[in-house]
Formats: C-alpha cells, structure tokens, sequence
C-alpha cells in the first residue's frame, strides 16, 4: 500500500474536509400549493406533481374543539 512521503497539515486537512459539510435538504415549492416539497417528489398537500394530478388524497377530518366546562 502507499504510503504518505509527507505528514498532511491541519491547513490541508481542513481543506480536504471543507467540502464534506452537511448543508441541509433542498426545498422547492410546489406550483399548485405553494407548500415546501422535496424536488421530485408528489406534493403531500395537493397530490400534484409537476403540474399533474397523481394522486387523489382523502381530506382530513378537522376536529370541532370545544371548551371543556368544569363543575
């Protein structure tokens, strides 16, 4: 195996590993909704995708809060 003439310095090193930084998810916004979605991916909210319908999604039920009164 080769092996290395040299010791790496820290500048170098740093250098090297400068790249591998993590820089979060790519976002964009869906053109029916507006909502954040993953590029390439079906909208959660609309099922649209690239303009189209791809799947139809059951609408959510939303739950009446009421106030709870105590005695």
């Amino acid at each position: 195996m080769a092996e290395p003439k040299k010791k790496s310095t820290r500048r170098s090193r740093g250098m090297r590993r400068a790249k591998n930084k993590y820089q979060g998810i790519n976002l964009t916004s869906c053109q029916k909704c507006g909502s954040p979605v993953l590029p390439h991916h079906v909208c959660n909210v609309c099922g649209f995708y690239h303009g189209k319908k791809i799947i139809e999604l059951a609408t959510p039920k939303r739950e009446v809060k009421t106030k709870v009164t105590r005695k």
